[in-house]
């Protein structure tokens, strides 16, 4: 309960006084505030835990926040920082996170180049996320063979939310194969070939 209280205070105090723009928080434990929303960012420094930060927004679904913790700025997972939410530490939550103030941020080589200039690792943008990202984040494939045919079906999705499925049919010495690829737009492409196995 003791505990409880004093992370309340902690949250309270970094609260008072800021812009409406930013909330107050704490880290739950030691955490690397990184360079970017993922943690193949350099770390730019650790926040230690019970430390009072500034949370000024998170990406949406907030996963990631932008975060001040002293003269740094940077980025830490939502499931690291704490708020007051009805008299109560909480963790930062997607529910939670608009009722204490948190907005949607983004994130883009223009907060690179505010925070970034003086770190060695600054001329390398274009190697971290979403920029140097691979292109898939998850992938599947499944085979089934009956009747003297099989059919496989393999399906990505990319980093921006695009998805690919592959459907490929063989049977009586000949297959056909379509693809359908779904843009992270909404977008909808379908291409069908048909060839001897």
């Amino acid at each position: 309960m003791r505990k409880t209280c004093v992370v309340a205070a902690v949250i309270l105090a970094a609260s008072a006084g800021m812009a409406s723009a930013a909330t107050g928080a704490v880290a739950v434990s030691n955490v690397n505030l990184r360079a970017g929303p993922s943690t193949a960012y350099p770390a730019v420094t650790v926040v230690p835990a019970a430390t009072p930060i500034v949370t000024y927004g998170c990406l949406p679904g907030y996963t990631w926040c932008d975060v001040g913790y002293g003269p740094y700025r940077g980025w830490v997972a939502a499931p690291y920082i704490q708020v007051v939410y009805q008299g109560a530490p909480v963790v930062l939550t997607a529910p939670v996170a608009p009722r204490v103030g948190v907005v949607v941020v983004g994130f883009d080589r223009t907060y690179w180049d505010t925070y970034y200039r003086a770190y060695p690792w600054y001329g390398r943008w274009g190697s971290y996320p979403p920029y140097g990202a691979p292109r898939v984040t998850s992938h599947g494939a499944a085979v089934n063979c009956g009747g003297g045919s099989c059919t496989s079906v393999r399906g990505s999705t990319g980093y921006y939310g695009g998805a690919t499925v592959q459907t490929r049919t063989c049977g009586g010495g000949e297959c056909s194969s379509t693809r359908t690829t779904v843009g992270p737009n909404g977008g909808v492409a379908t291409r069908t070939r048909s060839f001897e196995r």
